[in-house]
């Protein structure tokens, strides 16, 4: 057999799987498609829901929560943003099945286990940091912004000559107040998945427990800067997001530790383990270990 036929032979495979992946995407847009689609027939009852925790705030200090176009073509984009969020969160199952499938063939029956919880906890992750911050986060930081509004003394009589008191009050824009609160949902949801991120890629042997705790130092210092760049400009959710994505961090160590400790009984039940060097194995060892994986399969 020639060299050009062992070329063709070998690229018929990665042919077929670039096949297979451009149908996964394809089934993936169509699926966000017609999940955009229904959240548009529906966008106002949406919109209507994302603006609660305003209204509360609003409520609370006995105005009306009233959003205005500040822009003939507002309304558009506002009904898009909306339905571009809604459709991926209601395409997003669906999509995530889609990779689960492209890539489980090419799994053993070990890693299929082991990715399988993953793929499972990650939306569960966002959904829940989502929910944290517009639950929690919004209502927060939306009362420490409507905090610097000014009233004037209504009825009260102004001294010949006197300026009479400011009013400002908040009068805002329906695409700008969507644009923080999808903001804060995405950056909340984004940061919920670092111990679904760290756990599996200890589990895949790039991070260990030992080495997440020695960088600890340089991990608040990111987190800091995190913060700084997700959150508007004030100290209250600075804080919130800090606190709770270096929970996570600490939460991120304690499952890539328990990870650890999983493999090396495992190692020691199979007799891979060596008792004399706990941090390193023999090569042949790891390969052999390797090749029960395939077994598996």
């Amino acid at each position: 057999m020639s060299q050009t036929d062992n070329i063709d032979d070998s690229s018929a495979p990665l042919i077929e799987h670039l096949t297979e992946l451009r149908s996964r995407l394809i089934h993936s847009v169509v699926a966000f498609l017609i999940g955009m689609i229904i959240c548009f027939t529906v966008a106002t009852p949406i919109f209507n829901f994302l603006t609660a925790p305003l209204c509360q705030v609003l409520s609370e200090r006995g105005q009306d929560c009233d959003l205005i176009f500040i822009s003939p073509q507002e309304g558009f984009f506002v009904a898009i943003k909306v339905s571009l969020l809604g459709g991926l969160i209601l395409s997003f199952p669906y999509i995530g099945l889609q990779m689960w499938r492209f890539v489980a063939p090419g799994l053993y029956n070990s890693e299929k286990g082991a990715f399988l919880p993953f793929l499972i906890a990650s939306p569960f992750m966002f959904l829940l940091g989502s929910s944290f911050a517009f639950y929690v986060v919004t209502p927060l930081a939306y009362d420490f912004f409507l905090g610097f509004q000014q009233f004037g003394a209504e009825g009260e009589a102004v001294a010949e000559g006197a300026a009479a008191p400011l009013s400002v009050v908040f009068q805002g824009s329906a695409q700008e107040y969507l644009n923080l609160t999808i903001k804060f949902i995405v950056a909340f949801g984004m940061c919920f998945q670092l111990p679904v991120l760290l756990t599996l890629m200890g589990k895949a042997g790039l991070v260990s427990a030992e080495g997440l705790g020695a960088v600890r130092k340089y991990a608040v210092v990111a987190i800091l800067v995190l913060a700084a760049l997700v959150t508007p400009p004030d100290v209250i959710t600075q804080v919130i997001l800090f606190v709770v994505v270096y929970g996570l961090y600490e939460i991120s160590i304690f499952l890539v530790r328990r990870v650890e400790t999983k493999r090396e009984a495992k190692l020691r039940a199979e007799g891979y383990y060596d008792d004399e060097d706990d941090e390193h194995f023999d090569d042949p060892l790891m390969a052999e270990f390797d090749e029960d994986d395939k077994a598996d399969k």
